[in-house]
């Protein structure tokens, strides 16, 4: 039937010209923006997981810039603890040079004072953003001592959130200068005392080295030490086991004579009477208020084994931070390589290929106008009606 009220051919074409109009603005969108999946309508889950990871990824870029000033943070410790050190060696240099015979120890004061005050200089320039591990004061304790350099950024299996970090902890051997209680590696006195002593044990005929601490009977005891027999004299039942002091044998637990040592019943844990232990060698001074005017001899020795005992201490601090140093070059990184990680992800999930997309475009314009065509076509068959009326 032939209708001038209904032309279905035109119907038709026109719903396919729709169709294709339609498709041409999706594509084109795609073209124009490059994604294939840009709103939550196009792909709900793919754009969900985009949106969730491209979150992460700002967190990451986060990430990146701490690393970065949490480097230039531990660089500049370093830095200031490496320049230290050398100081600390020329002042130690110098105190071997004063135990020489007839050196003017003025002169030498002199070159200690300006070393003292270098490392003073140093300690306090070693700061960045306001943050010095160099100085500080240790008596606040906590979370004041905890320095801290943000890492990474975590999201578990649960979806749930981290910040992870690299922490550093402030403490008497790895701070130079300790403002609030004179505790710190430069400005603190050592003591350098020897804390244990290697003795020749002779058990049943057979002689073994055993590195034995510097306890008396009485810390021996409070320690929970039990002795069987009387200790106080070479009887009882451990009467048999001797030690070797100065190249003397002496029975191990006879202590009445001064230098002489005990035995627990163990057999195991050796004891030392305290007056067989050289004598107590503290230093008199710090490295910081080092002066040589007011030591003997003997205190001048003393001294120079406490500097030796600050340069181990500043030596494994600078290790230490050489450490962390490594560990955030490392992180930085692995931050960098993991964001372009969850930049291709997010691509492969919602980036338009736009091959596919170009090619899809031209296809459409030429079904667009084969559309245009065919209801041009549809809309002219009414006009055939009047030729009938002629």
């Amino acid at each position: 039937m032939t209708s001038i009220l209904t032309n279905v051919a035109a119907m038709a074409a026109l719903s396919t010209l729709r169709g294709i109009s339609s498709s041409m603005e999706e594509t084109q969108a795609r073209v124009s923006s490059g994604l294939r999946v840009g709103e939550a309508a196009d792909n709900a889950a793919y754009w969900s997981i985009a949106t969730t990871m491209r979150s992460d990824n700002m967190a990451l870029s986060a990430v990146s810039d701490a690393l970065g000033l949490g480097a230039a943070k531990v660089d500049t410790a370093y830095a200031g603890m490496e320049s230290a050190i050398e100081v600390v060696k020329e002042i130690k240099a110098k105190l071997v040079a004063a135990t020489e015979d007839g050196v003017d120890r003025t002169k030498i004061q002199e070159e200690l004072d300006q070393l003292k005050d270098q490392l003073t200089s140093i300690a306090s320039a070693a700061s960045f953003s306001g943050e010095n591990w160099l100085q500080a004061d240790l008596t606040a304790g906590g979370a004041a001592l905890q320095k801290s350099v943000v890492a990474s950024f975590v999201r578990d299996d649960a979806g749930n959130v981290s910040v992870k970090k690299v922490n550093y902890q402030l403490a008497t051997t790895n701070v130079l200068f300790d403002t609030g209680g004179n505790t710190g590696v430069l400005d603190k006195t050592y003591n350098v005392s020897q804390a244990s002593t290697t003795l020749t044990v002779n058990m049943n005929g057979t002689e073994t080295e055993v590195t034995v601490g510097a306890y008396s009977v009485d810390d021996l005891i409070a320690d929970g030490a039990t002795f069987t027999g009387d200790y106080a004299n070479s009887t009882g039942a451990l009467a048999g086991d001797y030690v070797k002091v100065n190249g003397v044998w002496v029975a191990a637990v006879d202590v009445g004579t001064t230098g002489q040592e005990v035995v627990v019943d163990t057999g195991t844990k050796w004891g030392v009477d305290t007056t067989a232990v050289p004598a107590t060698a503290v230093a008199t001074q710090s490295v910081a208020t080092l002066d040589l005017a007011t030591l003997t001899n003997a205190q001048l020795d003393v001294m120079i084994s406490a500097v030796d005992a600050a340069l181990t201490d500043m030596t494994s601090a600078a290790a230490d931070l050489g450490s962390i140093g490594m560990r955030i070059d490392m992180q930085e990184e692995f931050v960098k390589k993991l964001s372009e990680s969850i930049d291709a992800g997010i691509g492969r999930l919602v980036d338009a290929d736009m091959n596919e997309e170009s090619t899809r475009l031209k296809a459409l314009q030429t079904q667009q106008q084969l559309a245009i065509q065919s209801l041009s076509i549809a809309n002219s068959a009414s006009e055939v009606i009047l030729t009938l009326f002629r």
